[in-house]
């Protein structure tokens, strides 16, 4: 009896727990999710590094934050629980094995500068390698650990004032493009000429310039100075260098003038270095081709890999036998109407190699060769979805391994199988271990399980219709997160931006923003019209000359559908989008009047306003 009754008892306590109902979620809620990222597997195939970004409260302020990224070390074979390796308010990033196993190189903030530093696993504390004024990222190993390869950036002031970089500091062959004339002197101010702002015209420059070097002023030197969020008033430049992993040591810089180089990555003889470069004639913002070339370790013998006038090619991504370079490439946008994406590809390591390139229609990325060089590991935006993809080299055939209800964010791959970080609607963003074709899927983190467990979320129902152009538009349909019988509730548009963008279950950037809209009492539905990315190249040239009219056919068909549920209130429905979809909005606002409010964000069509539309 006295059993029986333990037995009544733990089966109330049960009942009672999930009989508990959960929570909405809320906007700080947004502050929970911590993402999983940059996944590497150790050389011994026993440990695994990961980064672990999450966002942290600014002391002594209310409702500030910041996010912050620290480095996870974790245990294959005993399948403990991953444990920190860095802690505080510097973030740690970028970390890279050193080739015994023993240590990792990871990217610090050292003086407002990122540099390098190494930490030993068998204990102590990370020491700084890198001492760089222009700041150091991306660390690449050697292969025999005896060197590292890092990266560099800085601004045009500071490319004309380095002996290293720009030994005779002379000015840029292409022209800087300063109206009114027909050099490039004017970038330099006379010397010896006194600052003087009622003077001559060299007395004036000297003036101005005094004011640029005291940065009372920002001095915008290019056309193309605005981006989507900010002003960048200089011209910058990526270099390459290399330093031997001792305490004070001297870089060496592998790259020199007024190009950026970039992707750098080694060959497993350690010999050679492969790296792209931009157009060497042209102005870097008219650049609009990439070459990959290859160069000795002490910065000699360069020689061209892959060059095409029509062609830009990055990512060069070595396979561990030393023989094939896989790359991804696109047409470069040399006419207006040229717009594509890229495609994956796979060449022998040798000059001018004839490369195989691949009909896959999706972009790919985040390029990975399998241990044995015998296949290709990437990942691509596609239908609502980031999946794992693996190509067999060099003939090209690709297959699919992961569902589109997800999204694979990062993974590595070793000769035991791979490990990978996944969002879904269940969960943003945890790590994972599987075979090598992604199957038998194991979690091994648990970030974000507890406070979502607790959490009540809204699931989208897939659906599809066709448009005017016969094309087939995949949308999405989430429920308020509560639904009361006979109880009708707002319909919500909200539209992607890019246009090339694309939204859906396996796409992280919306997780938090859609469950927070249904547990606000909101229905959602979102679509991918013609020209987002994600169903291939004719897809996403379908809005060419046309970012009306067409896809806001296609998000409004989606919109009449949606409200076709029982749910719905169709007098109470609402629009919204940012950037691209700001345009949209502001569109579609003006040729339909279904919508009771609207608000859009768009940098491109109201000079970055973020405006309110009530009907």
């Amino acid at each position: 009896m006295k059993y029986l009754c333990l037995l009544i008892f733990g089966a109330l306590l049960t009942l009672s727990s999930y009989a508990q109902p959960k929570e909405k979620v809320k906007a700080t809620d947004l502050t929970k999710i911590q993402q999983v990222g940059s996944i590497s597997i150790s050389p011994t195939g026993k440990q695994a590094l990961y980064t672990l970004t999450t966002t942290e409260a600014l002391p002594d302020a209310k409702f500030e934050y910041e996010y912050r990224t620290h480095l996870y070390l974790l245990d294959l074979e005993t399948k403990s629980d991953p444990r920190a390796l860095t802690y505080g308010p510097e973030s740690a990033s970028q970390p890279a094995w050193s080739p015994d196993g023993k240590q990792i190189a990871f990217v610090r903030k050292a003086k407002d500068k990122n540099q390098i530093f190494i930490l030993p696993l068998s204990g102590g504390e990370a020491w700084q390698l890198t001492q760089s004024t222009y700041g150091a990222g991306s660390p690449r190993w050697s292969p025999d650990g005896k060197l590292i390869l890092f990266s560099v950036g800085l601004s045009m002031s500071e490319m004309l004032k380095d002996s290293i970089l720009n030994p005779t500091k002379a000015l840029p062959a292409w022209s800087l493009e300063k109206p009114g004339f027909a050099d490039n002197s004017f970038f330099v101010a006379p010397k010896n000429v006194k600052p003087d702002p009622d003077g001559s015209l060299a007395e004036i420059r000297a003036f101005l310039q005094k004011d640029t070097e005291d940065k009372k002023a920002k001095v915008i030197n290019r056309l193309n100075f605005q981006a989507e969020s900010t002003t960048q008033p200089e011209l910058s430049f990526g270099h390459l260098y290399i330093i031997e992993v001792k305490q004070d040591a001297t870089p060496k810089p592998l790259t020199r003038g007024y190009y950026t180089y970039g992707q750098a990555d080694w060959t497993p003889d350690g010999k050679v270095v492969l790296v792209t470069q931009g157009d060497s004639l042209l102005h870097p913002d008219r650049s609009i081709r990439n070459r990959v070339v290859r160069l000795n370790a002490d910065g000699s013998g360069w020689t061209t890999l892959l060059s095409d006038p029509l062609r830009t090619f990055n990512q060069p991504t070595v396979s561990s036998d030393g023989r094939q370079l896989a790359f991804v490439t696109s047409l470069a946008p040399v006419r207006p109407a040229t717009l594509d994406q890229g495609h994956v590809g796979v060449a022998p390591l040798t000059a001018n190699a004839r490369p195989v390139i691949s009909d896959f229609d999706r972009s790919p990325g985040s390029l990975t060769w399998s241990a044995d060089g015998k296949s290709l590991y990437f990942t691509a935006s596609a239908n609502g979805g980031v999946p794992a993809y693996r190509m067999a080299a060099p003939s090209g055939k690709v297959e699919q391994l992961t569902a589109f209800t997800m999204g694979v964010t990062d993974f590595a791959v070793s000769d035991k199988g791979v490990l990978f970080a996944k969002t879904e609607l269940a969960n943003p963003s945890e790590l994972y271990r599987a075979d090598p074709d992604f199957k038998k899927e194991e979690r091994l983190s648990s970030h974000n399980v507890a406070w979502v467990s607790q959490k009540a979320l809204s699931y989208p129902e897939r659906h599809t219709l066709k448009n005017s152009a016969g094309q087939t538009i995949e949308y999405w349909i989430m429920k308020p997160t509560t639904v009361e019988a006979g109880k009708k509730y707002p319909l919500l548009l909200n539209i992607h931006g890019g246009p090339t963008a694309m939204w859906g279950p396996g796409e992280a950037s919306m997780w938090h923003e859609f469950q927070f809209f249904c547990a606000q009492g909101y229905g959602i539905v979102y679509a991918n019209p013609r020209g987002s990315g994600g169903y291939g190249v004719d897809f996403m040239k379908a809005n060419y000359r046309d970012w009306g009219t067409g896809p806001a056919e296609d998000v409004l068909a989606a919109a009449t559908e949606a409200a076709k549920e029982p749910w719905v209130d169709r007098d109470r429905q609402v629009i919204t989008g940012g950037s691209y979809a700001g345009y949209l909005t502001a569109w579609i606002v003006a040729h339909d009047n279904r919508f009771k409010a609207a608000e859009f964000a768009s940098a491109c069509s109201l000079l970055g306003r973020d405006l309110r539309f009530e009907n």
